[in-house]
């Protein structure tokens, strides 16, 4: 087989199996059109179409706005066609035009690792139609794809075949796009759907023994291991042999209990109601509310809190974001539309082109106006500085604190042929008042110096506990802001 085009240099053996994938042009301002068309082998599908193929087409459309980008990324999109049209739908502003070509690539004979090349595939598409940068940090992409597939074409198992998509990934220089295996995307859909089903134990590493404490030490199994066995559909049980004491010794006993298993909902808010005392001594109330991540459930979940606080009498409020690593985008724009009016701009989106959209309100309005404090640190990123960047820049809100992270990129997630999932750095965003947030951070307006306590470690279940807060001199920091933001009468 003579080579297809200079920069790919092909096996020519007409005996080994060939992955036949039609690449479509990079030229810029092109939208793109690929297909992939796998051979027959038992690894697909036993009743394989030689011809059959998955394609991505991306339609003549207008310039895309902010709010069609977040849209998009919600969709929750599952396989590579649904994902690359609906993103590459997303980031084209040109007529349909293709230009493509047909390069065969050799099939491994060890099954797992020719089910490892289609997700291979998968991915680099993904990553062809989407990734923000389209210079692909300035390599060819296209020849990317023939080199991993033939360094992963001797392997023998499949971990060994997903580290060269890694590999892969590793060379666009970004840490965010990445791709996890199939068990780690279940449990992170876990933390973002707010729920699970399972016995309902939190489980922990004992510091000084490194065992598992669940209530009772779980010998012989990691945490994701144990995890994994306790988890099951709601209805059953699972049966649970827990040791009581130290050692060997005869005070110590082993007690088999069997535990049923149910639907579980996570909170994402701890939220509570801090008695202060104003410099002229009055008695007011102030709420406290810590959201820990921005779960699907978030938004309903701030507004029932607020709601009930509101009926509570509480006259100003302390938001803590302090290690929130973000989360869902789009939730993290609901909760800011809980605090602000109008058309507000929210957060501005920058597209692969460098085309700059705006995020804004529709007739927003506020559920309280009472004077508002954002605790954030270190570890707070992503949407949490979206959220942050939103209150304060609108003049909403007074951020205290450490400086944030500074992660100003978006993911679209994608669920894989083989259930792992790719993430996919597809815009970078700017806060309402454009500052780059990427690398940099937000610089609180005013910091908590080293010597104070850290932000009290909260269950995700019940009350946060008065006292535990009362030792926090940050929240401290938070209450006399909010009683010079009453003394100027910003309170509306």
């Amino acid at each position: 087989m003579e080579p297809l085009c200079p920069n790919f240099d092909l096996l020519k053996s007409s005996s080994v199996p060939l992955f036949s994938h039609r690449l479509s042009s990079i030229n810029h301002g092109i939208s793109k059109r690929s297909s992939a068309s796998f051979p027959c082998v038992s690894s697909y599908n036993r009743n394989c179409n030689p011809q059959a193929s998955f394609k991505t087409e991306a339609p003549t459309q207008q310039q895309p706005t902010g709010h069609d980008l977040i849209k998009s990324l919600t969709k929750g999109f599952v396989g590579f066609a649904a994902a690359a049209t609906a993103l590459a739908s997303v980031c084209s502003d040109s007529p349909a035009f293709a230009e493509s070509l047909t390069v065969a690539f050799p099939v491994s004979r060890a099954q797992e690792v020719n089910t490892v090349q289609r997700t291979l595939v998968e991915a680099w598409g993904l990553i062809r139609e989407t990734f923000v940068d389209p210079t692909f940090n300035h390599q060819d992409w296209d020849l990317k794809l023939q080199q991993t597939m033939v360094e992963m074409f001797p392997l023998k198992s499949a971990d060994a075949a997903y580290g060269k998509i890694r590999g892969m990934l590793s060379t666009l220089g970004d840490p965010f796009t990445r791709i996890i295996s199939p068990k780690e995307y279940q449990s992170f859909r876990i933390g973002s759907d707010g729920n699970l089903q399972g016995v309902g134990l939190f489980i922990t590493v004992e510091p000084k023994t490194g065992h598992l404490v669940s209530g009772q030490r779980l010998d012989g199994v990691d945490s994701e291991a144990a995890a994994q066995r306790l988890r099951g559909k709601a209805g059953t049980s699972v049966t649970v042999k827990l040791h009581r004491g130290n050692g060997s010794g005869s005070g110590s006993s082993i007690k088999e209990v069997k535990l049923p298993r149910e639907l579980i909902r996570l909170s994402p808010i701890s939220s509570t109601v801090i008695p202060h005392r104003t410099p002229d001594g009055r008695l007011t109330k102030t709420g406290y509310v810590k959201l820990s991540t921005f779960s699907q459930t978030a938004a309903t979940e701030m507004k029932n809190t607020i709601h009930e606080m509101e009926n509570l009498g509480v006259q100003s409020y302390i938001l803590d974001l302090r290690n929130n690593p973000g989360g869902l985008v789009k939730v993290g724009l609901d909760v800011a539309k809980i605090w602000l009016d109008g058309n507000e701009t929210l957060v501005n989106t920058v597209d692969r082109d460098g085309h700059m959209s705006p995020i804004n309100m529709a007739n927003g309005h506020a559920l309280t106006h009472d004077p508002l404090v954002v605790l954030v640190n270190e570890g707070s990123a992503s949407a949490s500085e979206i959220l942050a960047g939103a209150l304060h820049d609108n003049g909403r809100a007074i951020l205290v604190g450490h400086k944030t992270f500074g992660k100003g990129k978006i993911q679209s997630i994608t669920e894989l042929h083989d259930g792992s999932a790719l993430f996919v750095t597809v815009a970078k965003y700017l806060s309402p008042a454009l500052h780059d947030i990427d690398q940099v951070g937000i610089t609180p307006d005013v910091q908590c110096t080293t010597e104070m306590l850290n932000s009290p470690k909260e269950t995700l279940k019940g009350k946060s506990s008065v006292s535990s807060l009362e030792a926090d001199s940050c929240i401290m920091v938070a209450e006399h802001e909010l009683d010079i933001q009453e003394s100027k009468g910003t309170a509306s």
